[in-house]
């Protein structure tokens, strides 16, 4: 699984940024081409998935392995899971077709039995058996490119890169590169070419991402053609799976005219209350007579209150004595009260 999100890189002096928050993401198993002008970021992307060159922003996820998370001593070790076939070979002109893929093996540390056992399967794969013994010089360009591919498949990687691997070929040995691409990745392994052959291109048909200015302004997950400015293609999400969808006809988004939403049956709508209306003046005057009439006729309804107990004086005994015996005259005859001296 390769994943790059919100991938960016700037390099000194230049204006246009080489990639510009470039999101990816390719499932295991898949065929994937990129493609673009010249410049338009597609030798970036490889260098950003083989660590050759490091993002200013964004992240890296190959293979399960975080590059943020990678130190540089572990750098060797993820490229040896990845297969990169180069435009220009890289062959090693004083070694044979055997030894340049054993080469490979060898620095790995792979023992020599299992070298004699590998390099033999593998440059049948490619259709080179019986060339074991031949210097690049000897072979055509064609040729020279299947040596780069044995090579890389010699660890057999989960991920094989090939950046521009048809450039240099013509156009019949370009066609059998790339039908050599598609055995192996029939067997399983991910396949991701920078081309500028739209031969090829078109009549593979695999999932096609176009690349301009740094930036993915298409991608077509199947069935893809070659199309540099993505005229007739849409940037399709994988994460919602399948093509990108079609232009709906301007008479199927026509807008309903709104209606009033209908009155349940079952609730009946209701009614506004009725105004009242001041009723004359003189119709309440008489209304406020019958009032009060009514109200004078009706027998008035008596409490009683309890009684209240004299608050005891505050002054001394003498004075509430005094008060007893001077009511106590006040109830004899005139004759025979008591004078009070106050």
């Amino acid at each position: 699984m390769i994943f790059l999100d919100n991938v960016s890189k700037y390099y000194p002096h230049e204006k246009v940024p080489a990639l510009d928050e470039v999101t990816l993401h390719i499932a295991p198993k898949e065929f994937v081409f990129i493609v673009g002008a010249s410049g338009a970021g597609k030798s970036t992307l490889i260098k950003m998935l083989t660590r050759e060159e490091k993002p200013n922003y964004g992240k890296i996820i190959v293979g399960g392995i975080d590059y943020d998370y990678m130190k540089k001593r572990h750098i060797p070790h993820i490229r040896r899971r990845l297969g990169v076939v180069f435009q220009d070979f890289k062959l090693f002109p004083n070694r044979t077709v055997y030894e340049n893929v054993a080469f490979t093996l060898e620095i790995v540390g792979v023992p020599t039995a299992e070298i004699k056992r590998t390099v033999p399967k593998v440059l049948e794969l490619v259709g080179l058996s019986g060339k074991e013994d031949k210097f690049p010089s000897q072979l055509s360009g064609g040729q020279r490119q299947r040596v780069a591919i044995a090579r890389a498949m010699a660890r057999q990687p989960k991920i094989l890169i090939a950046d521009e691997p048809t450039g240099n070929l013509d156009p019949d040995n370009s066609l059998e590169i790339m039908h050599l691409l598609e055995e192996i990745n029939n067997f399983g392994t991910t396949i991701i070419v920078t081309t500028h052959d739209e031969k090829v291109v078109n009549m593979l048909k695999k999932r096609v991402v176009t690349i301009r200015d740094g930036k993915i302004i298409g991608d077509q997950i199947s069935g893809g053609h070659y199309d540099l400015d993505a005229s007739r293609t849409k940037i399709e999400k994988r994460s919602l799976g399948g093509p990108a969808a079609k232009a709906t006809p301007a008479a199927a988004t026509t807008r309903p005219a709104l209606v009033p939403d209908a009155q349940p049956a079952t609730q009946p709508a209701e009614q506004p209350a009725p105004i009242k209306h001041a009723a004359p003046v003189a119709t309440q005057v008489a209304a406020m007579k019958a009032a009060k009439s009514t109200a004078k006729a009706q027998p008035k309804v008596t409490v009683a209150k309890p009684a209240l107990k004299p608050a005891k004086s505050s002054g001394s005994a003498v004075l509430e004595q005094m008060r007893r015996a001077k009511a106590a005259d006040d109830a004899k005859p005139v004759a025979k009260r008591r004078t009070f001296i106050h």
